[in-house]
């Protein structure tokens, strides 16, 4: 093998920016993992029904009568249980580091809080003034409607892809199973699937449907239409009271 100096090792080892430039230009999916942590630690700061869990829950009558509009974005950092956060956060890793190496870090962030905030504006339709409503799962489905979207405009097969299924059988459970949230679901998987198309960085033959910029843009703008939506939403659950 030879001999080596400590020095000569040392020097010919890469810097750390040299190691995050290779790892950015591989498509580490930094924001999945971030996504993931601040789910895990949510978990461990607001835990299932501790006070702070129930104060940052999305919750109608809170954010209509005491103006709590963060309630639409923490919420869905919240989990019920290490089963609730263990599934969604499976989901994320999955979906977020295709998702992410696809549309690149800014364009991946974008949809992440569109389908979040789209999630959060479907519960607050379908659920009573009173109703406490957490978890990730409006995002990841919102997640789950991009990815088909992708490989449908790219000409391939949602069910041969696994997609298909994976989403036919989440829409399955969000029916059947107690104690979830339909709308949320639903207006998650609208959002992103609709926002998975205008993100779209496009193929070789054919281009991006929108530039950096203005994916910038619409992200932004989009989220802040939703957002806003989902205030109103909240004061119109109250007023079924």
């Amino acid at each position: 093998m030879g001999a080596h100096c400590v020095e000569c090792v040392g020097s010919a080892q890469p810097s750390r920016r040299e190691k995050v430039r290779v790892a950015v230009a591989l498509g580490t999916p930094y924001a999945t993992y971030t996504l993931i942590g601040i789910n895990a630690l949510m978990m461990v700061l607001a835990y299932p029904r501790s006070s702070r869990w129930f104060d940052l829950g999305l919750q109608a009558v809170a954010i209509d009568q005491l103006g709590e509009n963060y309630r639409i974005i923490t919420s869905a950092f919240l989990h019920g249980s290490a089963l609730h956060i263990a599934f969604n956060m499976l989901l994320l890793f999955q979906l977020g580091s295709i998702l992410e190496r696809s549309l690149g870090l800014g364009r991946f962030v974008g949809l992440y809080f569109i389908s979040l905030i789209g999630g959060s504006l479907g519960a607050l339709l379908a659920s009573s003034a009173l109703t406490l409503t957490i978890g990730a799962s409006g995002a990841v489905f919102g997640l789950m409607g991009a990815l088909a979207v992708f490989v449908r405009t790219r000409g391939g097969d949602i069910w041969s892809s696994g997609i298909g299924g994976l989403l036919v059988i989440n829409i399955m459970i969000t029916f059947i199973a107690p104690g979830i949230s339909v709308g949320g679901h639903l207006g998650g998987l609208a959002a992103g699937a609709m926002s998975g198309w205008m993100l779209d960085t496009g193929t070789r033959t054919q281009p991006p449907r929108l530039s950096n910029t203005l994916a910038a843009v619409y992200s932004i703008g989009m989220s802040a239409a939703l957002f806003v939506a989902a205030v109103m939403a909240a004061g119109w659950a109250v007023g079924r009271l």
